[in-house]
Formats: C-alpha cells, structure tokens, sequence
C-alpha cells in the first residue's frame, strides 16, 4: 500500500506519521463520524442507545450492566447513563437475576423490539447503509481489518 497517497485528509498533513499513529486517529475519526450520521439517523434514540439495544440482543442471557459494559467496551457509569435513558423510554426494563437477588439482568421490551422493526424495515435499511459504507472493500481486506482490529483489541486489554 502506497501510504504517501492512501494517507491523505483534506487539510490535512501526515508528514512522517506512522502508520500505527494513523491507523488510531483514523478509528477514532471514522467513530465520531459514523456516530454523529447515525444519530442523525434514529430520532427517539441516539447511536449509543442503540447499540446498547444491539449488544443486548448479542448475549446468551439478559445481562448485567458490568457485562453489558463489557460487551460495549464502555465504562459501568457510562453505560448505566445510556440504560436509564433507554428505561425512561421504555426501551429497556431490570429484573433480579434467579440465583443471585443483587444483580439486575436488562431485558429488551416490545417497545425496543418495535422500534427496530419500524427502522429497519427487517434489515433492508442497515443492509444500504452497510453496504454503501462497505463499497469497494474486498471481503480479504475486510478479513485482514477485523484481524488486525482483535489483535489490537488483545493487546490493548493487556496494558
């Protein structure tokens, strides 16, 4: 890969940047962006909401906060901030684990579940949007990037 030409902004100079430096701004960058173009997207909900709704659905059982929060990669306090938003709109409600009374498992309402089927028309829409953010992109290079991103996130977990 010539990076001189991949690694151009407008208004922007790389200079000597190293890839690795790069590579995390360019994360970074990417995730502001796609979140303020999917906030814009949901009215009722933000992206962060949302995707709370998705890791949700992602688990075995309903989870506790401290699993959610691990799932999402976020912090104890900011999920909780995200789930009592989704609470107050009915997206989400809490019941005491069966074998341990002090943990809250979070459950998905019909409200949520209503809510996804109304925005994504059974997967069409994501389907558009994944697919035009995805064009151009072969599914080795995408391969390679989802490597690249779990050894990143290994080790990260290490530090």
């Amino acid at each position: 890969m010539d990076y001189d030409k991949e690694m151009k902004l407008k208004n922007v100079e790389f200079g000597d940047m190293p890839p690795q430096a790069f590579l995390l701004g360019l994360l970074s960058a990417f995730d502001n962006r796609y979140q303020a173009a999917a906030d814009a997207y949901f009215k009722e909900i933000t992206w962060k909401q949302f995707f709370a709704v998705i890791c949700i659905g992602l688990c075995r059982e309903a989870p506790t906060i401290n699993e959610l929060s691990e799932v999402m990669g976020s912090s104890h306090q900011n999920v909780k901030q995200i789930l009592l938003r989704l609470e107050k709109k009915g997206f989400i409600r809490t019941v005491p684990d069966d074998k341990d009374k002090r943990k809250q498992r979070i459950i998905v309402t019909d409200a949520a579940r209503d809510f996804l089927e109304e925005n994504d028309n059974n997967g069409q829409q994501s389907q558009y949007v994944i697919g035009r953010i995805f064009e151009g992109i072969s599914e080795k290079s995408l391969k390679t990037t989802i490597q690249t991103i779990m050894k990143m996130e290994r080790n990260l977990s290490r530090i």
